[in-house]
This record gives C-alpha cells, structure tokens and sequence, in this order.
C-alpha cells in the first residue's frame, strides 16, 4: 500500500484510521504493517530485560532486517550484557548500542554519580540524546512499551507521532501475564536477575529487587517520583 510524503519524506499517515484498524490485529500483523510502511527506515529500540524478549523474538521471525538499538549507558549490570548479548546470537539480531558522546569513561569523570544528583539529567544524556541522535533521519521506530507498565503508558496507542516521527507499539495491549505466556509457548529465556526479584531491571545504581505485593516498576528509581527515563514522553501530536 502506497501512502504520500511530507517535505520531509516521512509518510503522511491517518493515524485514527490506522490505529482502529490495528488495535485488535496481532503483534506480527503490526510488525508487518510497519515494514510495509516505512520498509529500510524503520528501527526498534531494547532494553534486553525479561519483558523485552516477545518483541526480540517477533522481530526475528517478521521483520528480521530491523536494526535494534540499545542505550549502553555504562551502568547496566554485567547480567544485562551477557543477557544482550546471548540473545543477539540467538535470535539472530541486528544490534547497535549507543552510548553517551563523550563515552563512558569520561562521563564518569566529568559527572560522577550524577544519577544519585540528579537522575533526570543523568537518563537524559545517557539515553535520550543517544536516541535522538539515531533517530536523526527516520521516520519511525518500534517500541516494546505496554499499556500496563506505567500510568503514563496506560493511554499509549499502536501508533504515536512523536517529535516529528512515528513510535509504534506492537505489544501496546499485552498484559504481564501475555508475555509469560508467550516466553512458555516458544522456550525463550529470561534475564538471569529476573529469579532474584529484579522484575523490571534498568541501570544498576537505579534498580532494585522488588517485594512480594510490590508493582512491578517499584525497583527502579526507588523512593523518588520518577517513573520513566525520558524515552517515552507523551506524543506531540
């Protein structure tokens, strides 16, 4: 299906239309949707933790060409990595990881523990201006964010406009119980911290094991107000 373009080459999308049509389609159906629609100009994004795995495991059987991009912001825990990293072998992926410009060595020199200081700022050079330095130049990237992560995830739709480009979320209606699921049906591993309570895992100075009764989210950015890195803002339009 042919769609026009803007002055900017980004493809002029009904996102009402759209987003009716593929709220009840499948991942893969979506997935596929996105392909046709923005073919080689089109990149996912990665944390590699447990929940990751459905959207990993769904790019390599219908959208193999996609480039994953991951934010190595110097501070994942060594588990995080190795886990990366298995899985690339694995599933066959196409990884890239970005990192801070200055690198890590001198960030640590330059800012310290800025996460303890000041986490916003930290997340934001870490991870936000890596990822809108990839982003430079496309018209859209793939997200493995939920509805049921976060209250300010609980609106997202399947497809968002978002500074200027298209964020898509295939697993945007699964529920915590769909990817448990979906890692049984096709034997997919799980981040090795997961057994230790760590449910959703990001930097390690950032995150820790949750307690039984405990929201999923609770580990990360403990005692603070902060519940996201900066990543998924609200859509502009």
């Amino acid at each position: 299906m042919s769609v026009g373009l803007d002055a900017n080459c980004v493809p002029i999308l009904d996102l009402t239309a759209i987003n009716a049509r593929l709220e009840h389609a499948s991942s893969a159906e979506i997935l596929a949707w996105a392909t046709e629609t923005f073919g080689d100009r089109l990149v996912a994004t990665s944390s590699f933790q447990t929940q990751s795995v459905p959207l990993l495991h769904l790019l390599a059987g219908f959208a193999p060409n996609t480039e994953v991009l991951f934010l190595d912001t110097g501070f994942h825990f060594p588990e995080t990595l190795a886990f990366k990293d298995d899985l690339t072998t694995r599933l066959g992926l196409r990884v890239r990881s970005l990192r801070t410009e200055r690198g890590h060595d001198a960030f640590r020199r330059e800012h310290g523990e800025l996460y303890r200081r000041d986490p916003d700022h930290c997340c934001y050079l870490n991870k936000v201006l890596p990822l809108q330095r990839a982003l430079e130049g496309l018209p859209a990237w793939i997200s493995g964010i939920r509805r049921d992560q976060t209250a300010q995830r609980a609106d997202v739709r399947i497809v968002e406009r978002v500074d200027g480009r298209f964020k898509i979320a295939p697993l945007a209606n699964w529920s915590e119980d769909d990817v448990q699921a979906y890692l049984q049906q096709h034997d997919l591993p799980s981040h090795p911290l997961l057994e230790q309570g760590y449910r959703s895992i990001g930097c390690a100075p950032c995150t820790r094991p949750i307690a039984r009764g405990e929201d999923t989210r609770a580990g990360r950015w403990a005692g603070l107000a902060k519940t996201e890195c900066g990543l998924h803002d609200p859509p502009s339009s």
